[in-house]
């Protein structure tokens, strides 16, 4: 005879630090198989240090805080994430989509304001990391990832119009209207040259990329526009002076009344740096078998780490940057010293190349985004949604609306309602109620006087939950000239507290009018549902729960009294028979 079931053990004080310390100490488990991959982790460290110069330059600028914060944020942040995250492969650094939520933040408070944003959205990234929301990014659905996604490339496309054509930008934070009014302001006669270069970027990179896919496209791009801008001198801006040492730690002035005002943006920017790393995570495990998958929460915490690093440096908040992942993962890289070597080789540019990168024509960069814009906009994946259902295709097409219209958050979190809600009404129209099929060959006086005797069986099937508790309750409520009405759930399966209602309600009002009620085929977790809502005690004192038909009819026969042939009893099923138990 087997004893008491022995109680969980108590968290304790000591249990809660090894959890912290598993989720931010790095681990020896960490650099398995470097002895073997060591070589291809260097080269595609390398290899995604040369992708990513342009790259972090092109979004500090775009960002408003300006390119020397782009290029800090991918040495600090790019570092200290790959040494602490969840994830082997994950390259992180300044990106397109948080430029996005950076530009209004810029505009309303300065650049000053982001440095202290980065520190306080990381520990906000930290803190999810620590109670376990990693795994939260799994119930996003396809389409508003995707959504998401080509939202972002056409916001990147837009910014980089007033570089393009080396107009100051507007004062406007929505990216559409900002590339409008840009338009409208531009010196055409002195844009012709900038723009030139602009379209010289992207026609070089797109045959780099079509003559050989290893090459550094963009970093051979716009070291061909800076040398043709020297050689011609060119009248274009340039990048400008960038500092010639490591950034060195400072601590942001804080402002409490300014903080509180910024909690928003902060938690919008700390939203958005879990999400993109997670995906980014996402779609590094996809790419290699060998490669242990990503610790998400533990990714989460490296993250918000980096970010915090980074704000204490002077850079801009930082998240997995999806493109420089895959090229690392394509470069060879198998363990996180890929993504720690990248920003060693951009720690090495800062200190080597500084006057030459100051050089770069701020055209030259908005090009490199522009094709980074387009790459993330994936014709042939919306195609395929929009193909899908009609479900699949508002939820991807109302996630690119948002989020050119308002904000990235905003976007997702709209994405994700209508899918939630689309899904409702699907699992509403699948769940049903059904009277009971009598077997064909019951013979007709017995039939005949099962229905003289009013005993009726209705079969639930589905989800009884919020989305359908009127219907059900309308169809119920309409039962006439039945005195014994069995509610037969067992293949109910989801119930809500909202459905444990309706069934008490249906319960209350039937018993009202005389009607005897007999429940069957709750399970453990509905039937303690139902207890604690009151469905048990609006069915009575009389024990009118059963745990199968059999007994439930059993009953019934005491209220009607009707016999079936042989014993057999009614149990509801699919199609037109019913089935002995």
């Amino acid at each position: 005879m087997s004893g008491p079931t022995p109680l969980a053990p108590r968290p304790t004080w000591r249990s809660a630090l090894g959890h912290v310390a598993s989720l931010t100490l790095p681990r020896r488990s960490d650099y398995t198989g470097l002895s073997r991959s060591w070589r291809g982790d260097l080269v595609a460290g390398v290899t995604v240090g040369v992708v990513a110069l342009p790259l972090a330059l092109g979004f500090g600028v775009a960002s408003g805080v300006g390119p020397a914060a782009g290029l800090i944020t991918a040495i600090v942040a790019g570092f200290v994430a790959a040494v602490l995250g969840g994830s082997h492969l994950q390259v992180s650094g300044p990106t397109g989509a948080m430029t996005v939520v950076l530009i209004p933040v810029v505009a309303r408070y300065g650049t000053e304001a982001v440095f202290a944003l980065s520190i306080l959205a990381g520990v906000l990234v930290i803190v999810m990391g620590l109670v376990g929301m990693g795994r939260l990014v799994s119930v996003i659905p396809w389409p508003v990832v995707e959504g998401f996604t080509l939202g972002i490339g056409v916001i990147i496309f837009l910014q980089q119009v007033p570089l393009a054509l080396d107009t100051a930008r507007p004062q406007v934070e929505n990216a559409t209207a900002a590339a409008v009014e840009t338009l409208r302001v531009t010196d055409w006669a002195r844009a012709v040259t900038p723009l030139a270069v602009t379209g010289g970027v992207v026609v070089l990179m797109v045959l780099l990329t079509r003559l050989r896919r290893s090459l550094p496209a963009s970093l051979i791009a716009v070291a061909v526009a800076t040398v043709v801008a020297e050689l011609v001198s060119l009248d274009v801006e340039r990048i400008g002076a960038l500092p010639d040492a490591l950034p060195s730690f400072q601590v942001p002035a804080w402002d409490s009344s300014a903080l509180a005002a910024m909690l928003p943006s902060a938690m919008a920017i700390a939203a958005l740096a879990a999400l993109e790393s997670l995906l980014s995570a996402r779609v590094a495990d996809g790419m290699v078998e060998t490669v242990p998958d990503t610790d998400a929460n533990r990714e989460l915490v490296g993250q918000g780490m980096a970010n915090v690093a980074s704000g204490l440096f002077g850079g801009m908040p930082a998240t997995g940057a999806i493109a420089r992942t895959a090229v690392n993962v394509r470069a060879g890289a198998r363990t996180r010293v890929a993504g720690a070597s990248h920003a060693v080789v951009l720690v090495l540019i800062v200190l080597a190349l500084t006057p030459v990168v100051a050089l770069i024509p701020m055209s030259a960069l908005a090009g490199v985004l522009i094709v980074t814009a387009f790459r993330m906009i994936d014709l042939r994946t919306g195609r395929a949604i929009l193909r899908a259902t009609r479900a699949d295709a508002v939820v991807y097409l109302s996630t690119v609306v948002v989020t050119i219209v308002f904000d990235l958050i905003v976007a997702v979190q709209v994405g994700v309602a209508v899918a939630a809600l689309l899904a409702l009404r699907a699992m509403a129209r699948v769940s049903g109620l059904t009277r009971c099929d009598l077997p064909p060959d019951l013979a007709p006086e017995e039939e005949d006087a099962l229905l003289d005797e009013h005993v009726a069986v209705y079969h639930f099937r589905g989800a009884l939950f919020f989305g359908g508790t009127k219907r059900f309750l309308d169809e119920m409520t309409a039962v006439k000239d039945v005195r014994v009405v069995v509610l037969a759930l067992r293949e109910v399966r989801v119930m809500d507290a909202s459905g444990a209602h309706a069934l008490g309600e249906i319960i209350t009002d039937l018993r009202r009018r005389g009607i005897t009620v007999l429940l069957k085929g709750l399970d453990a977790q509905q039937l303690r549902m139902s207890a604690a809502v009151g469905v048990l005690d609006a069915l009575g004192d009389e024990g009118h729960y059963f745990d199968d038909l059999p007994a439930a009819v059993a009953h019934a026969r005491n209220h009607v009294r009707f016999e079936v042939r042989g014993g057999a009893v009614l149990e509801c099923g699919t199609g037109a028979a019913a089935r002995a138990r």
